[in-house]
């Protein structure tokens, strides 16, 4: 899932916009060396460039703090500030207690209502950057996107939103395959042994 967000803060070293200067580029042959094959490898090819944008841009919001920031004193508050920073980028509508379609899954007008992240949105970033953290030589008990405080307003914000919106986030759950059962076993005690007898006696 990619994020609706974008860095607005912060002047670029170059001409081309901020959230393009970290791809990597490539001729066009190898490009085509480097082309994935099949689904899993795509899945996984668009999670890592995304997981890397999306360090570049936690990098650069880092920079941009006042007073600037480095990643050794971040901590769970400083990532907290930085999801309610994304919601100005939001696309998310979420309605407010206030408004007449609080709750209603399809509003049949539109409203004054803010836009916000989503909160899969919000989800599936702490998770790419949990990962990135880790990867970039942090160690996991250190880990600011791991911290409790962060993992409670991600539950608040799914819950508001989930109300808000009339949805629910809840995981589906997977439906087992049907168990395969031994003829034998669903016959009676009594038929069961009447079976057998008769086998018995036809082998004899």
């Amino acid at each position: 899932m990619s994020s609706d967000y974008k860095v607005r803060k912060g002047p670029p070293p170059t001409s081309e916009p901020f959230h393009k200067q970290h791809f990597l580029k490539l001729p066009p042959s190898t490009s085509r060396i480097l082309r994935p094959n099949n689904s899993s490898t795509v899945i996984s090819y668009r999670y890592e460039n995304q997981k890397r944008r999306d360090w570049n841009t936690f990098g650069q919001y880092l920079r941009n703090h006042r007073p600037p920031l480095s990643l050794s004193r971040c901590s769970g508050a400083h990532v907290l500030e930085f999801l309610r920073y994304l919601d100005q980028f939001g696309k998310t509508k979420v309605h407010t207690q206030l408004c007449p379609f609080f709750g209603h899954p399809n509003p049949p007008a539109p409203c004054p209502c803010p836009l916000r992240q989503a909160w899969g949105s919000l989800d599936a970033l702490i998770g790419r950057l949990r990962a990135a953290f880790e990867e970039h030589g942090g160690k996991p008990e250190n880990n600011p996107f791991g911290a409790r405080a962060v993992r409670l307003y991600l539950r608040e914000v799914r819950d508001s939103q989930a109300k808000a919106r009339g949805i629910s986030y809840e995981k589906k759950k997977r439906k087992r395959p049907p168990q395969q059962h031994n003829p034998a076993s669903l016959m009676p005690p009594q038929a069961l042994l009447e079976s057998t007898t008769s086998a018995s006696n036809h082998d004899q």
